[in-house]
């Protein structure tokens, strides 16, 4: 985690195929707000789709240089959807019981029927979708790749390449490209941990902050 740079640029190397089956499956274990898993992802190693997708992020070259670029897309409606599978899988693996499954089915609708009527359904998906990323990331550092979680896209234009441009039950999160790196990038720092870690509420600092003596001692010892 701590090794892992955004990289612009990438080679051209293709990425194993049984790896790039690891990374989306380890990426698809991410939670989701009641396992509705309301997001999906779109490998997109097409050259020409990948033109596209550099041209619906205003020219950037990652989709271009790195040989897979992956679109996390929010699923806002999934919900919705027959959901057996879920439970019954849940059921199999003996995670739910019967009981516990009956309180799915009537308390998750519930509350996605009340975000739909706060017009949040778009926000929880992309929750799900930015998570399911972020695993993807941290997997695809050690494995040796690198990553990029990219903005700055239109999203319009992204769904067009993709082929869900009449998809308004559907959103774009993220783009991610993935590859070898074509450069290499030093930390930048991160602001004081006190400056970003609170106890209680927002501002409050503790008196005696705990320094993090075993993080430190774990990185000497496997120095």
């Amino acid at each position: 985690m701590r090794a892992r740079r955004s990289i612009r640029h990438y080679l051209p190397d293709p990425i194993p195929a049984p790896l790039l089956r690891q990374l989306l499956e380890l990426a698809l274990e991410a939670p989701s707000s009641w396992n509705f898993q309301s997001r999906s992802i779109v490998v997109v190693s097409d050259p020409e789709l990948r033109a596209g997708l550099t041209r619906a992020t205003n020219g950037q070259p990652h989709p271009q240089e790195a040989p897979v670029t992956l679109v996390f897309v929010a699923e806002c409606e999934a919900w919705r959807e027959n959901l057996d599978d879920v439970y019954d899988q849940a059921r199999q693996r003996k995670a739910w019981n019967d009981k516990f499954i009956a309180m799915f089915q009537e308390s998750g609708p519930e509350f996605q029927q009340d975000l739909a009527e706060r017009g949040l359904l778009r926000e929880y998906a992309v929750k799900d979708a930015m998570i399911a990323a972020t695993y993807l990331m941290i997997a695809a550092a050690d494995a040796g790749l690198a990553t990029s979680p990219m903005n700055g896209w239109n999203e319009d234009e992204v769904k067009k390449v993709i082929g869900i441009a009449d998809r308004d039950d559907l959103a774009i999160a993220l783009l991610v490209p993935v590859g070898l790196p074509a450069e290499q990038r030093r930390h930048p720092g991160r602001k004081p941990f006190e400056h970003k870690v609170f106890q209680q509420q927002y501002g409050m600092q503790e008196i005696n902050p705990v320094r993090s003596a075993h993080v430190t001692n774990t990185k000497e010892e496997s120095s």
